[in-house]
């Protein structure tokens, strides 16, 4: 390629004669050096992970050096990062207050929860700071004011631009924040998100201060920098044009609450009757704890029932059982529609959930005990609570992250996966509605030890 046509170095990866590397220069666009070693350069480069640019991408001033023959655009990933949060276009979501209440939370609120979730450093709001004081009380956002767009230091930052009429997934916000792209590039799609890693932030939330909207923002950063086109993924967002979709958009934010791991009757019978109850709950002072405590106190109240012979009484406590099992859905739904999720919150359902397990098990093997006047049935059931209690611990940090097995796990972690899923409850249902719940206590007898054993088993295989 012909040295005048060569733009810029995005980054220090070059060397000198003798593996000196090559400063930076001050100038956005890069500065030029005398670089003799061009192969060893490149080499060099690519190490890096950078792919060689073709003349045909540069746009603007191009810099001249007699002795560079290569534009080497350099993939980066910014570590300081920065969420702004700008009026959305004329026409296209104007007509969205930042109040508008989306599941429980104003949306330019869960806007900026969803960028502290996804990990941004700092979040900028485009906004009057009096009318939007209220909406960002208790976080670290705050409104793009004059010291923003003064000068800064000489720090690389990652910027994502987002309208402030689009309901994010705090997982696509973190893809955008983590993705490796080319520095000084402008990267945007149809809906006016766009991300750059720059290393003069400052310029950016200038021109940002002087429009009036996210297209207005994008077509400034377009003249200003180079420029490619961003994939959109519609999976990860979901942008309001009026106040009317706010309903479609609370419908697509409970459809992802739905966890990886799960039965096919949680998934498809449970999940239904908790979301509706979960998308009621959202505007009230409910917090997931209390959601907690309540399907625990409804699973515990359910156990004494298996003490009785009954099928009337055993289909009562089934009945409470399966209660408690979609309440307890409720919990860890409203916490992650409302970035409420703590650690504390999490080990208390999860201990909760298994609690209620040892009680309705105890009261099983008690039960079956004074059927039969016979003590194997305590046997039964001691074996089956140490089980559940040893799998439960062993299992706890996978199962609280909610992590399924990959593609290509083996045969035991699938049957490991298999064990985990609550669908029992539903047999617990049908033997109770005929008086033999207790039959259950057997198959558990059988089935949990073999599950706490698999999982000793693959735990051991990943150590080794």
């Amino acid at each position: 390629m012909p040295a005048g046509h060569v733009r810029r170095l995005a980054s220090p990866g070059l060397v000198r004669r003798g593996g000196e590397r090559v400063p930076c220069g001050g100038d956005r666009h890069g500065a030029a050096w005398s670089e003799p070693r061009r192969g060893l350069a490149v080499r060099r480069a690519r190490a890096l992970r950078t792919r060689v640019e073709p003349s045909g991408r540069s746009r603007g001033r191009a810099l001249r050096g007699p002795d560079l023959t290569t534009a080497v655009a350099v993939a980066v990933r910014s570590a300081d990062s920065l969420l702004l949060v700008v009026p959305p276009e004329p026409g296209a979501g104007a007509r969205v207050p930042p109040d508008t209440v989306v599941a429980g939370l104003p949306l330019l609120r869960r806007i900026v929860l969803a960028g502290m979730r996804a990990g941004f450093s700092r979040v900028l709001v485009q906004s009057d700071p009096v009318g939007i004081g209220r909406l960002l009380g208790g976080t670290a956002a705050t409104a793009l004011s004059n010291d923003d767009v003064g000068p800064a230091p000489d720090s690389r930052r990652r910027i994502v631009i987002l309208s402030a009429n689009v309901v994010p997934q705090p997982s696509w916000l973190r893809a955008l924040r983590e993705s490796e792209i080319e520095a000084e590039r402008l990267y945007a799609d149809t809906s006016l998100t766009a991300v750059i890693d720059t290393a003069d932030p400052a310029a950016v939330l200038a021109v940002a201060a002087r429009c009036r909207g996210a297209g207005e923002l994008v077509e400034g950063l377009r003249a200003r920098f180079d420029w490619t086109d961003l994939k959109p993924d519609d999976a990860g967002r979901f942008p309001l044009a009026a106040p009317s979709d706010r309903r479609p958009a609370e419908a697509w934010l409970l459809r992802s609450l739905i966890k990886q791991r799960e039965g096919f009757m949680s998934r498809h019978f449970e999940r239904k009757i908790s979301l509706a109850l979960t998308r009621r709950l959202a505007v009230t002072r409910v917090t997931p704890n209390a959601m907690t405590l309540v399907s625990l106190a409804i699973g515990l109240l359910g156990a004494p029932f298996f003490l009785s012979s009954s099928p009337a009484y055993q289909l009562a406590g089934a009945l409470l059982f399966l209660t408690h099992s979609i309440l307890d859905g409720c919990d860890g739904e409203l916490a992650r529609l409302k970035f409420m999720e703590s650690p504390h919150g999490a080990i208390l359902d999860f201990w909760g959930d298994n609690l209620v397990h040892v009680a309705v098990f105890a009261c099983m093997a008690v039960g079956l005990s004074f059927v039969h006047a016979m003590a194997w049935p305590l046997a039964l059931g001691a074996l089956t609570i140490v089980a559940t209690l040893g799998a439960a611990a062993r299992a706890s940090r996978q199962i609280m992250r909610d992590t399924p097995v990959g593609g290509d796990a083996s045969w035991t972690a699938r049957l490991a996966e298999a064990f985990a899923s609550r669908d029992f409850i539903y047999l617990v249902v049908v033997l109770s509605a005929f008086g033999k719940a207790h039959w259950f206590l057997i198959l558990a007898s059988v089935g949990t030890p073999i599950f706490f054993l698999l999982l000793l088993w693959i735990g051991a295989r990943q150590r080794a």
